[in-house]
């Protein structure tokens, strides 16, 4: 009978030590180039790991934890494509929770890292309260949030600059001539927001134009509710002539009652949406947007973690990611660009911002 394939033959295909492959299965701390050329070897040679074995003998389950809102949201499936290939080239699985963006479901998902039964956590929370601070503080393994959370927060943090995104909105709007722009927006004890929110009121002030809360509308961030928060607004206001809605699916939502109330979309109201998902592109007109950098904030919140899992005795880090404007039909009919701005304010044409 062929032996299979043993940690000696790992150590050749892959071009390290026995002691390295060694390391790597049992999910000891280890250079993440090493890990990849390990994996990559057990993989090809067919070699099938005893992963009961080894989580008993390393107390490492080799696998990660990523807990959002809704599953269902385009953004957080652009982070999930980036966050996967990550960890599956470090040897982890992914766990998914969904947490319905309920406080006591998150509270619980981050209570259960005592039970051990992944080696850490990405979370995405929309609301960050007391009781998570303390939790995060007391968390039994490494946790890696996407969003703001409070400077001090012992943990690594992921963050999207939303206030440069809603001024880069406005300002591009003002260009074009609107001066009736609204704002439909997510729950403000929210912390996306709060933040559009406050950086709406900021923009405005920035161009000399008032703030009116009859042209601010909050609803949730749904294609649904955007739609009855739009169709709100326009019941109540007459001369909107551009929306900044705080994400895409509210924009998509205002998209469906302008064009059921004979609404021409940019010519009689202009819309921009925020993260720019695939939804956005697909849209008819296609959908002015702000890119988040989703996909890069997960990228770079799975790479935080597998650095904390094999140190965690370094500070933790904050990364913020810069936000650019993505310009289609929806606010102009010129052919699509981008535009960005730079770490001095200034706005760019391009690809996106350094």
């Amino acid at each position: 009978m062929a032996q299979g394939p043993t940690i000696t033959t790992i150590a050749e295909r892959a071009g390290v030590s026995i002691a390295s492959v060694s390391r790597v299965l049992n999910g000891l701390p280890t250079r993440q180039e090493t890990v990849r050329k390990v994996m990559a070897a057990a993989e090809e040679l067919g070699y099938v790991r005893n992963a009961v074995a080894r989580s008993l003998k390393s107390r490492r389950t080799h696998q990660v934890a990523f807990a959002m809102a809704d599953v269902g949201n385009p953004a957080y499936l652009a982070m999930l494509r980036e966050i996967q290939p990550v960890l599956k080239a470090a040897g982890y699985r992914l766990v998914l929770h969904s947490t319905g963006a309920v406080v006591a479901d998150e509270i619980d998902v981050l209570h259960s890292l005592g039970e051990r039964y992944v080696d850490g956590m990405i979370m995405v929370p929309l609301r960050v309260t007391e009781a998570h601070l303390q939790m995060l503080g007391a968390a039994r393994a490494p946790v890696v949030v996407i969003g703001s959370v409070p400077e001090g927060t012992p943990v690594d943090n992921v963050r999207a600059d939303s206030r440069t995104g809603v001024r880069l909105a406005v300002d591009h709007l003002h260009a074009l001539g609107r001066r009736r722009i609204a704002l439909v927006n997510g729950p403000t004890d929210t912390v996306p927001g709060a933040a559009r929110g406050a950086a709406y009121r900021e923009a405005l002030a920035e161009l000399g134009l008032p703030y009116d809360e009859e042209l601010v509308e909050i609803g949730d961030f749904y294609r649904a509710e955007g739609g009855r928060a739009v169709a709100a607004l326009l019941n109540r206001v007459s001369d909107v002539d551009a929306l900044m809605c705080a994400n895409d699916l509210i924009a998509l939502g205002a998209l469906d009652v302008l064009r059921a109330a004979g609404k021409r979309v940019p010519e009689d109201v202009a819309v921009v949406g925020m993260d720019d998902t695939d939804l956005a592109a697909a849209s008819w007109p296609s959908l002015t947007s702000v890119s988040l950098g989703s996909a890069e904030r997960g990228r770079v919140a799975a790479e935080l973690l597998l650095d904390r899992l094999q140190d965690g005795e370094h500070e933790p880090r904050v990364v913020t990611v810069p936000p650019r404007l993505v310009v289609r039909a929806s606010t102009t009919p010129e052919p699509p660009a981008t535009r960005g701005r730079s770490r001095d304010g200034r706005s760019t044409e391009g690809g996106g911002t350094s």
